[in-house]
């Protein structure tokens, strides 16, 4: 192999590796990102169809940010738990099965691979190395028998990035009507400078679902900026007819 070719694999296995150790809590960031973002933006949207006030939208999106950002970090985080005691639940089956059904246990990793193809002695070694040490055994069980793999993420952790991501990336399309409150002058246009500024976030999220996910960086961008435009126009034109009506 040549060095060119060498640095380029090398550059691919750094990136492989440092998206493995922190895909899951950049994963949750997009999420929360995306949630964020469309939700506010839903919000803000619905208000300024409905002819609203900015301090109105400024107290509606605040809202919003918090009690939906709360809400879905606590469900994050119960469900990363609920995963995680779920896991260790069965590898306390799988250690006692090991301990007091050897024999059991044995045959079921011998008919594993079996399966897939070994046979003979290749066999019988692949069996005996396995059995030799108990973690070992417990976690070729886990994997191939039951289809769990241990968790490396920390529900706890994963909880407070949906929260802080929600909030950081929600607030975007909140920006332009904080300015205007704050500010001596009156900012025109503020729906319009909304609508640009959380497209902007819409694009940048949508490239880190794309990196996430490894799928195309264009079809990934353009599908979150239609389902936030989806949702933007839906909430409008709901602002707008119940103004309307009442």
């Amino acid at each position: 192999m040549d060095d060119k070719l060498k640095h380029q694999e090398d550059n691919i296995h750094q990136k492989s590796g440092w998206l493995t150790k922190y895909q899951h809590y950049l994963g949750e960031f997009v999420y929360g990102g995306i949630d964020g973002s469309v939700t506010t933006f839903a919000v803000v949207a619905g208000s300024a169809g409905a002819g609203l006030d900015s301090s109105v939208i400024i107290i509606l999106g605040f809202a919003n940010l918090i009690a939906d950002g709360f809400s879905m970090s606590v469900g994050s985080y119960l469900s990363n738990k609920s995963e995680l005691e779920n896991f260790q639940k069965h590898e306390r089956i799988e250690h006692w099965e090991v301990e007091n059904l050897p024999e059991q246990e044995r045959e079921e990793v011998r008919k594993i691979f079996k399966d897939k193809g070994f046979e003979g002695k290749l066999l019988k070694q692949v069996v005996d190395v396995i059995t030799e040490d108990k973690e070992r055994w417990v976690d070729v069980m886990m994997k191939e028998e039951l289809e769990m793999m241990k968790q490396i993420k920390s529900p706890l952790a994963m909880g407070f990035v949906t929260f802080v991501s929600f909030i950081a990336v929600g607030l975007i399309p909140l920006i332009i009507y904080i300015l205007d409150y704050i500010s001596d002058s009156e900012i025109n246009h503020l729906f319009t400078s909304s609508i640009l500024m959380t497209f902007v976030a819409f694009f940048g999220i949508g490239f880190l679902k794309s990196v996430v996910n490894q799928t195309g960086k264009l079809k990934s961008i353009a599908e979150t900026l239609f389902l936030g435009a989806a949702a933007a126009f839906l909430a409008y034109y709901t602002g707008n007819f119940l103004e309307k009506l009442f």
